[in-house]
């Protein structure tokens, strides 16, 4: 069993009651952008008005420790780097060149 959790102090509730938290914040914040959506629209002006934000965030927005060991765990992605299509092109001509060369050989 993984023991990556093993040195935190912490106890996280279940994940079910985090994403219905995260469910119901989301919910909140857009019920109170459609009524300053609607405010404005009926004539008031947009700087009276106050923008909703988010109150509350889960504990992995607040852990660094959390933070640091996600950006370890992020692995190389090749496909993102900027030539990758060229040096799959130039492995693809080298593997030719090893083929042409066992077939003299």
């Amino acid at each position: 069993m993984s023991k990556r959790h093993d040195h935190r102090s912490t106890v996280f509730p279940p994940k079910v009651e985090l994403r219905a938290h995260a469910h119901n914040e989301r919910h909140r914040v857009n019920a109170e952008l459609h009524s300053v959506a609607n405010m404005v629209s009926h004539g008031v002006e947009p700087e009276d008005v106050d923008e909703p934000g988010i109150a509350w965030k889960g504990m992995h927005h607040h852990d660094a420790e959390i933070g640091r060991e996600q950006s370890r765990r992020q692995q190389f992605k090749h496909w993102k780097t900027k030539q990758w299509k060229r040096r799959k092109v130039v492995r693809k001509q080298r593997a030719l060149e090893l083929e042409h060369l066992r077939e003299i050989a």
